[in-house]
C-alpha cells in the first residue's frame, strides 16, 4: 500500500475511512496531491473525478442524496474552493450530508500575493454546519527554525520541544476532524475541512507513520415530551392541515399516514418532491387553490397546521396561510424549522414516525366536512385538469403532460428547478417514481450535475426534466465519465427563461427578451456530439409521441431529448388553466 508522506493527509484519510466516508469526488490540482494520493491509492474509497469543482460539488451531492451518508470533495487552494459554494448552500438548506475538503497553503503564504491563495479559513462560515481549520504539520525543513521554537541551547531540547509541539498540532488536528465528519454524519449538513500543506506534496511512503484516535459520535436525545396537551388540541380542531414538504422517498411508514387519511378533520396537502402517496391526499396544492377567491381561502383556513419535510415549492399555499394564519403551526423534524406562515409556535425535533407513533396511538377520529369537501373539490378539479390538457395546442404545459405519463415505473426522476419543477407539481405521477429537485436554493445552477450524480450510484433509471436555461448553464456537467448509458435527459427548449413570461412583470417592455426573458437559438445537438450522447429532437406533438416510444430503451449510449416549444403562449396557457378548472 502507497500512502503520502504527509502525515496531515495520512490523519484526513483514515479518519474519513474509520467513519466508513467511501465516496471521494476530486478535482485536479498540485495543492490537494497529498489527500489525492491518499484517496486513489487506497481501495476502501470509490473515487471520482470530475474537473469543473461546481459541477463536483453538485455531482457528490446528487450521491449524498440517494445514499443518506457524507461524500467528500477534495479540491485544490485558492478560487476552486469558492466553486463549491453553490453546492454547500444546497446541502446546508436540503440536509444533505457533504464534506469538503479544501487543501491550502501554509499559513505564512497567504496574503502576500502567492499564486492560488486565497483567506480560506470559514468561507463558508453563513451556510457550514463546522469549518475546521487545521494546522500544518512541522517538517524537516522547519522543525528548528526560530518561527516554529523558542530559543533553546541545546539541540536535544530543540527536538523534544519540536516533537512536543508536533503532538500538539497532530491532537488539534485530530479533535478537528473528527468534530466536523461526526457533525456531518450526525446531523446531516455540509462541512468543511481546510488543510494546509507544506512542500513537497508528492512524496509517498510505504507505511503509515500517524495513527489518529477516532471520536465516536455522542448520541442524540430525541427523546419525544409528553404530547398531551397538544394531543387535547389536535382532537379539539375540526380543520387540520398538514403540508409536506421535500421528503426522502419510503421514509415515512404507510400506518401513519393511514392513520392521517382516517382522520375527516385531517388534509394533508403533498407535492411530488414529497413522495408519500394516499388516495385521501391531495398532490396538487397549486391545482388545489390557484383559483381560489376570498371564501375559498377562509374555507380552507386551518386551525392547525402541521409540518414535516423540506421546503415547499408552491408558494401559493405559503401566500394563502400567511394571510389566513391558523392558530397553531407545529413542525416535526429533527432539523430546524422554518416560520414559514410567521406563527410557528412548536418544534418537536424527532423522528417523523417517532413523533406519529407516539401522537396518533390511541387518537380518536374528529367527524368534519374538512376533508370530504375538499378531496371532492380536487377530484373536479382533476376532471377538469383532463379536459383543458386534451384542448391545449402543443406548449410547454401539453409537454409536461406527455412527459410525465411515461416516465418508466421505478425511476429516480430529476427535477429542474424554475418552471420545471412548477409544472410538474400539477400532475399526478406515477407512484413508483421517486422525485428529487434541488429546492433548498431553489437554484438553477446544479441540477444538471445532481441528476447525474444520482444516476452514477442508483441501481434504478434516472430521468431528468429541465428547462434550457438551466441544462445550458450547467453544460459541464456532461464533462463526465461516470454517466450510465441509461441515463436520459429531456430538454425543454422554449428559447429562453419562460418562467418570467409567467411571473408577474412587466413582459411587454422593450428589453424584458434580452434582460429577463434572455432568448436564444442555442441547442444541446453540438453538446451531445461533444460528449458522446445520442441526441434525439421534437418540434411537435406527434414527434414528441414518436421519440418518446424508443426514449427509454436500452441504448449504448446515455441520451438526450430536446423538445422545442413556442416562446409566446406558454404563459398565458398556464394562467388560463386555473380560471378553467375552478
Amino acid at each position: 500500500m502507497k500512502y503520502p508522506k504527509i502525515p496531515l493527509a495520512q490523519t484526513v484519510v483514515q479518519l474519513l475511512k474509520a467513519k466508513n466516508i467511501q465516496h471521494i469526488v476530486l478535482s485536479p490540482g498540485s495543492r490537494n496531491a497529498p489527500l489525492t494520493i491518499g484517496f486513489t491509492y487506497h481501495t476502501f474509497f470509490k473515487c471520482y473525478s470530475v474537473v469543473d469543482e461546481r459541477c463536483a460539488a453538485f455531482f457528490a451531492m446528487g450521491i449524498a442524496q440517494q445514499i443518506q451518508q457524507p461524500v467528500a470533495v477534495v479540491c485544490t487552494s485558492g478560487s476552486a474552493l469558492l466553486n463549491y459554494y453553490p453546492a454547500v448552500a444546497e446541502a446546508f438548506y436540503s440536509n444533505i450530508p457533504l464534506v469538503v475538503l479544501s487543501a491550502d497553503r501554509p499559513k505564512h503564504l497567504i496574503g502576500i500575493g502567492d499564486g492560488q491563495t486565497i483567506n480560506q479559513e470559514h468561507v463558508f462560515k453563513n451556510h457550514i454546519l463546522y469549518s475546521a481549520n487545521l494546522k500544518q504539520d512541522l517538517n524537516e525543513e522547519n522543525k528548528l527554525e526560530k518561527d516554529n521554537l523558542p530559543i533553546i541551547k541545546s539541540i536535544e531540547n530543540k527536538i523534544e520541544k519540536y516533537l512536543e509541539l508536533q503532538e500538539t498540532i497532530q491532537n488539534y488536528n485530530e479533535k478537528e476532524i473528527n468534530t466536523a465528519l461526526n457533525i456531518s454524519i450526525s446531523k446531516n449538513g455540509p462541512v468543511h475541512v481546510n488543510i494546509p500543506f507544506n512542500e513537497p506534496l508528492y512524496d509517498i511512503v510505504e507505511e503509515l507513520t500517524v495513527s489518529p484516535q477516532l471520536m465516536p459520535i455522542k448520541e442524540s436525545n430525541l427523546e419525544i415530551e409528553n404530547l398531551e396537551a397538544f394531543k387535547t388540541i389536535w382532537k379539539a380542531s375540526k380543520r387540520k392541515l398538514v403540508l409536506v414538504g421535500v421528503n426522502q422517498p419510503d421514509s415515512v411508514a404507510q400506518k401513519h399516514l393511514d392513520n392521517l387519511a382516517e382522520d375527516d378533520s385531517v388534509l394533508v396537502l403533498t407535492e411530488t418532491t414529497s413522495n408519500i402517496h394516499h388516495d385521501k391526499f391531495i398532490p396538487g396544492i397549486d391545482k388545489l387553490i390557484g383559483a381560489f377567491n376570498q371564501d375559498d381561502f377562509k374555507k380552507l383556513q386551518p386551525e392547525i397546521v402541521l409540518t414535516f419535510g423540506g421546503l415547499v415549492v408552491s408558494k401559493k399555499i405559503k401566500k394563502l396561510l400567511r394571510e389566513f394564519k391558523p392558530k397553531h403551526h407545529w413542525h416535526v423534524g429533527e432539523h430546524n424549522a422554518n416560520d414559514t406562515f410567521f406563527v410557528l409556535d412548536k418544534v418537536f425535533k424527532t423522528s417523523v414516525n417517532r413523533f406519529f407513533s407516539k401522537f396518533l396511538e390511541n387518537t380518536t377520529t374528529v367527524k368534519s366536512d374538512y376533508n370530504p369537501y375538499w378531496l371532492a373539490q380536487f377530484n373536479n378539479r382533476r376532471k377538469k385538469h383532463k379536459t383543458y390538457m386534451e384542448a391545449i395546442p402543443f406548449s410547454d404545459f401539453q409537454v409536461f403532460n406527455q412527459l410525465l405519463s411515461t416516465i418508466p415505473d421505478n425511476s429516480i426522476l430529476q427535477v429542474g428547478n424554475s418552471s420545471a419543477i412548477r409544472y410538474t407539481q400539477l400532475f399526478d405521477l406515477n407512484k413508483t417514481i421517486k422525485v428529487f429537485c434541488n429546492r433548498g436554493t431553489s437554484g438553477i445552477d446544479g441540477s444538471t450535475s445532481t441528476a447525474i450524480g444520482t444516476a452514477a450510484i442508483a441501481q434504478e433509471q434516472t430521468v431528468f426534466i429541465t428547462g434550457d436555461l438551466s441544462f445550458f448553464y450547467d453544460s459541464n456537467a456532461l464533462w463526465n465519465k461516470y454517466i450510465p448509458k441509461n441515463f436520459r435527459i429531456i430538454v425543454i427548449n422554449n428559447s429562453g427563461g419562460g418562467i418570467f413570461r409567467i411571473l408577474p412583470g412587466h413582459k411587454n417592455t422593450s428589453n424584458f427578451d434580452e434582460f429577463f426573458e434572455t432568448k436564444h437559438n442555442l441547442t444541446a445537438k453540438q453538446l451531445c456530439s461533444m460528449y458522446d450522447f445520442e441526441y434525439v429532437q421534437a418540434n411537435s406533438e406527434i414527434e414528441l409521441t414518436q421519440n418518446l416510444t424508443q426514449f427509454y430503451l436500452k441504448s449504448n449510449k446515455p441520451k438526450l431529448l430536446e423538445v422545442f416549444t413556442p416562446s409566446k403562449i406558454n404563459d398565458t396557457i398556464l394562467l388560463n388553466y386555473f380560471n378553467e378548472i375552478k
